[in-house]
């Protein structure tokens, strides 16, 4: 209760001593059916003051803004263009209320006139039949002045629709449900200060702004949308109005920073620019935020073509049509009254201006427009809002029509209308589409001049561009080079040196690894188990995949003479059995040539598992079938060998011995109890830690080859003995019967068969323990091949040819004449 009453209290107070007199002819003020409210920066209080009490501000004490005189002017040419216009509200005429906004805390009055009924404000009405003076407000200019006054414009829910308050914190619609703005606020900004950065490589760069919320909110927004950009913001500090400039600017050169963000209003990019003469600062990049960046002083200031160049964001320069005739016409109207105050009557407070009249038109023209599209579109945007409310059509409007101010708030968002070339509309947070330009200064010339040179737009569709070859350094060879380390050759990633990201040393990647810059630039990532990739490299390459094929030449060949030789050892096994009572078949072993020649003719089969991709079955089968069988066919050489020199030699001195053998048939128990123990050994090799396969990317880059891998050397080490072993006794028998007679001397051609083996499979094991390829295969089938060849050759080809092209040999008397003449030798010695 108290609160009111000291409220109403003070609003009654200021309006009785600040709103004594009526202005309807002044530049401030316009008689209307309805009344638009306009807060524009006249003046400007340049530094602040702590009042011991409460206090408000005389603007016209304080600098004149020929800026903010000429956004005065684009809101009255806007109102009266649209008073003209027999389209838009054709029996309706818009005034306005126009205050000088100067400062940041103490313009109070000013809105407190706006927003009463009659002079007066009752907090007790304001929900049932209040009426503010004002049906909609723009300004005032700023986003600090913005959030200042912005609970007191929200409490009526008046339309606010602002043309130079750009802090994102006012999207927030629960704090700020009637603003709109025809500005885009600073998260676009934001985004396309760092698409320009983006755009020259750069990413080692300072943030300078204001003690403002516009800066602050720039700066939080520029932290926020940099992260995982690679810009490092390297440096970031806050100009103020006589700080330490200097030691801002030494800070900047000894960071090697080239690159800097102003993001700040007019008054603190000046001062810093000035300081920046000041210190002989050279050949940096100066950033400039759509607040200076078409400041027509700051270009014409000595020295500053010096300091490098300035890139500058602005809202896409428009004219507006007729607004040059509009002032020259005020200018011409004034001119003709003699009293230099004109605008001026009475005491009206904050709607005076002393040095207004004295401005030429040129002057007015040739001032900072960025804001006057955004002005001249706050003011259509209402008028267009207030045309949808009054249900206007060609001829007329319902001018009886009673509404609230808020009313206009719901067709302002629903607004799509065509202004000057551009599309008018708003998103749901009230926000405008984009039209930005890249500008670049031309301080060298007389007079300094301004350039575009890139273009940002969201609508119809977002794009970015800027024409490299405008751009002050295209005659070089270089961009500018702002960046805290030399960007990484290809193929090489970063490691990071110290707190910043973008400040790194370059590792190159090693093999089969890869960095993806788009992905994360700090790491090299391991190519997949199907790909590989040399040092250095950016991608990976597919590998390819090599085992031995069946359509291969090599491969061809050895299966084909694999087939000749079960071919031949199965039609020797027919000849055999077709002379199975002749003395060279039962000379050569009898029944056991026939195991032999199957036991040779299963090992044969294990060359068809060394081709096509290997199975589990394959990787075990291979070496089992071979090694199993091939160590049977061992066996009974082994024992045919031993058979023959025990008769000839053995059987006289110890017949006993003899005796036994033959009796208990040694040779088949010696055969089975060997194979028996090989056969074990196999299965154990096979079960407990068997051969697989395995893709095998470790020893070619750019192959996987298919093996089988060897997991247990002991195992296969038994199996090798036990094969090696009996070979080892089949040479040494046959070597003790070398003068046996000739029809049952096997020395030659055991020995033979045997040596074929052993050279066959040293020279398989010397070339897998050196080389890998997946030809060390086709050795290892070849290995088997031969040892089977060996045998077949030296043992069975020559008994077959005996029965085929020599049957006299294959007589009972030519084996007794052998053995005759074997005994008259023995008994001449």
């Amino acid at each position: 209760m108290l609160q009111s009453r000291i409220y109403t209290f003070l609003v009654g107070f200021t309006h009785c001593v600040f709103f004594q007199v009526s202005c309807s002819s002044s530049e401030f003020s316009l008689d209307g059916d309805y009344l638009l409210g306009g807060l524009f920066p006249v003046h400007e209080v340049v530094q602040s003051t702590i009042m011991l009490s409460p206090e408000a501000v005389e603007c016209k004490r304080h600098p004149f803004s020929r800026s903010g005189y000429q956004m005065l002017q684009v809101m009255r040419f806007a109102v009266e263009e649209i008073n003209n216009s027999t389209n838009l509200l054709p029996n309706v005429s818009l005034g306005y209320e126009i205050f000088d906004h100067c400062s940041e805390t103490k313009n109070f009055p000013s809105v407190f006139n706006l927003i009463s009924e009659k002079g007066l404000l009752k907090p007790k009405e304001k929900l049932n039949s209040h009426q503010p003076k004002i049906i909609a407000l723009t300004g005032p200019y700023g986003s600090t002045r913005t959030l200042t006054v912005a609970p007191l414009v929200t409490m009526d829910l008046i339309p606010w629709v602002q043309y130079g308050a750009t802090s994102y914190q006012l999207n927030d619609k629960l704090q700020y449900p009637t603003f709109i703005r025809t500005i885009p606020s600073n998260k676009d900004l934001i985004q396309m200060i760092i698409r320009i950065i983006q755009w020259f490589g750069w990413n080692w760069v300072a943030f300078l702004g204001g003690p403002d919320n516009y800066s602050e909110d720039g700066l939080r927004l520029f932290y926020e949308y940099t992260r995982n950009t690679g810009i490092c913001l390297a440096y970031q500090d806050i100009i103020r109005i006589g700080g330490n400039h200097n030691q801002t600017l030494k800070n900047i050169n000894m960071l090697n920073i080239n690159v800097v963000v102003i993001f700040a209003l007019p008054v603190y990019a000046e001062n810093i620019l000035k300081a920046a003469i000041a210190n002989n600062v050279r050949d940096k990049v100066w950033i400039a935020s759509q607040t200076w960046s078409m400041s027509p002083q700051l270009p014409r200031e000595p020295g500053i073509q010096k300091i490098g160049k300035v890139i500058g964001i602005t809202e896409r320069l428009l004219s507006l049509p007729g607004f040059d005739k509009f002032i020259y016409k005020l200018k011409a109207t004034t001119d003709k009254d003699n009293n230099s105050n004109a605008l001026v009557q009475g005491n009206v407070f904050n709607q005076e201006c002393n040095e207004c009249p004295s401005l030429t038109a040129k002057e007015i023209i040739n001032e900072n427009p960025t804001f006057s599209f955004a002005i001249y579109a706050a003011i259509y945007t209402i008028a267009h809002a207030l045309h949808k409310v009054l249900q206007c059509d060609a001829n007329e409007c319902r001018k009886n029509t009673t509404f609230k101010p808020y009313m206009l708030l719901g067709e302002m968002k629903k607004l799509e209308f065509p202004l000057n070339g551009r599309t008018v509309k708003y998103d749901i947070n009230g926000n405008p589409t984009v039209s930005y330009a890249v500008v670049q200064w031309h301080t060298e010339t007389n007079p300094p001049r301004t350039e575009m040179v890139g273009t940002y737009d969201t609508y119809p569709e977002i794009t970015f561009s800027i024409n490299n070859s405008l751009m002050p350094w295209r005659n070089n060879t270089f961009v500018p080079f702002s960046n805290c380390s030399v960007e990484c050759r290809e193929g090489y990633s970063r490691k990071q040196e110290g707190f910043h990201a973008c400040c790194f040393q370059c590792k190159k990647c090693p093999q089969n690894t890869y960095v993806d810059y788009s992905r994360d630039p700090y790491t090299c990532y391991p190519c997949a188990e199907s790909e590989w990739s040399d040092e250095g490299s950016t991608t990976c390459k597919i590998r390819s995949v090599v085992y031995l094929q069946f359509t291969e030449i090599t491969s061809i060949v050895v299966i084909f003479f694999t087939s000749c030789l079960i071919t031949l050892l199965i039609f020797i096994f027919c000849l055999f059995a077709f002379n199975y009572n002749t003395p060279v078949v039962r000379s050569a072993g009898g029944n056991m040539c026939f195991l032999m020649l199957a036991s040779l003719t299963m090992s044969s089969i294990s060359v068809f598992f060394f081709f096509g991709p290997p199975t589990s079955a394959d990787c075990i089968l291979r070496d089992f079938i071979f090694s199993f069988f091939f160590t049977i066919c061992l066996s009974c050489l082994t024992v045919r060998s031993f058979q023959i020199v025990c008769v000839f030699k053995m059987a006289a001195e110890f017949p006993k011995l003899h005796s036994l053998w033959v009796k208990h048939n040694g040779q088949w128990l010696f055969i089975l109890f060997s194979s028996f123990l090989h056969f074990i050994s196999c299965v154990l090799w096979a079960t407990v830690s068997p051969d697989h396969p395995v893709r095998d990317s470790i020893t070619f880059n750019d192959q996987t080859m298919l093996i089988c891998e060897r997991r247990n050397t002991v195992t296969i080490s038994i199996v090798l003995f036990i094969s090696w072993f009996l070979g080892f006794l089949c040479i040494s028998f046959s070597y003790m019967g070398r003068d046996l007679p000739k029809s049952y001397n096997e020395a030659k051609p055991i020995t033979f068969s045997l040596l074929m083996y052993y050279l066959s499979w040293i020279s398989y094991f010397t070339i897998y323990l050196t080389f890998q390829s997946k030809y060390v295969l086709l050795l290892n089938a070849l290995a088997q091949i031969t040892s089977i060849y060996g045998i077949l050759l030296s043992y069975f080809i020559p008994k077959s040819y005996i029965m085929l092209f020599q049957p006299k040999k294959n007589t009972a008397a030519y084996f007794q004449t052998s053995i005759q003449n074997y005994t008259q030798t023995l008994s001449r010695s």
